[in-house]
């Protein structure tokens, strides 16, 4: 097993931000890149505000709070990336992770940890552009990552089995729960979870159900969140990139065809929470 004290997310999105206040608070000396230095800026003042809901609830103390901020550094600068792990939470496209890592290579060494945290993109695609494929696998956060417990640690052909291991117990630290899975089409979790959305939005293609009626049915069936308030607070435009993705893989079977109803949200710019409108207004 590989030693971990550094890690680097790169994105300062929803979900890179989350995972940049799990590792800190987890105790590791953590890096957020992001070429847009006001996407810092708001990472920063967004964990921050995390923070202090945990202090003013009484579950980490002012003075805790102050070192997990302290352990955080913010740059736009890609030559500071440099640690044990790199995660990265950019956009859903192989190209641009690949492109991400190759920068990143030369300025690490040579048993640093490149995570991704895509949802679906087979992590032996974005392998085969490194040249380093052994030390890359997948490490899936759910979002909001603070909260959410579940962590898939995805291994690809070419992952070697110390790197699975190190997420493994890189995840326990961040006191997460890991489940080792193999590189398939949307993993576990985001494969399962399709009909959930898919044959959600059906009905309301088909006007046998308004949105609103079917997330209070299954909130009320014992799920957490329905199906659309969940797609809003994911982001339609992340959603339905799974969504495509998984059924190109799979070889476009017509269960799991992705809904109009959701492309016609996604060229709306109607992406949920982070735009204001979804399936509901923010």
């Amino acid at each position: 097993m590989l030693s971990v004290e550094k890690i680097c997310v790169c994105g300062a999105g929803t979900m890179g931000s989350g995972i940049v206040q799990v590792s800190a608070q987890a105790g590791f000396t953590t890096i957020q890149f992001d070429i847009d230095p006001s996407m810092l800026t708001r990472s920063r003042d967004g964990i921050e505000k995390n923070l202090q809901f945990l202090v003013d609830k009484g579950k980490i103390g002012a003075a805790e709070k102050e070192s997990i901020i302290q352990r955080i550094s913010f740059t736009s600068d890609i030559r500071d990336c440099v640690a044990d792990v790199i995660i990265e939470a950019i956009v859903e496209k192989p190209e641009a992770k690949q492109a991400l890592f190759n920068q990143l290579l030369p300025l690490n060494h040579a048993q640093t940890i490149f995570a991704t945290n895509t949802s679906s993109i087979a992590v032996e695609k974005i392998a085969a552009g490194l040249s380093n494929p052994g030390m890359v696998a997948g490490m899936h956060f759910f979002n909001p990552a603070p909260l959410m417990k579940l962590v898939e640690i995805i291994k690809a052909p070419q992952t070697r089995e110390e790197v699975i291991e190190t997420l493994v117990a890189l995840s326990k630290k961040m006191n997460k729960t890991p489940v080792v899975c193999k590189d398939a089409p949307g993993f576990i979790v985001n494969h399962v979870a399709r009909p959930y959305y898919l044959e959600a939005m059906q009905l309301v293609e088909q006007g046998l159900a308004e949105a609103s009626s079917i997330d209070a049915v299954m909130e009320a069936s014992g799920f957490k969140m329905g199906p659309f308030k969940l797609m809003d607070l994911i982001g339609m435009d992340v959603n339905y990139s799974v969504s495509n993705i998984v059924w190109e893989a799979l070889g476009r079977p017509e269960r799991l065809k992705p809904s109009v109803i959701q492309q016609q949200k996604v060229e709306a710019g109607e992406l949920g929470r982070k735009t204001g409108k979804g399936f509901y207004h923010y």
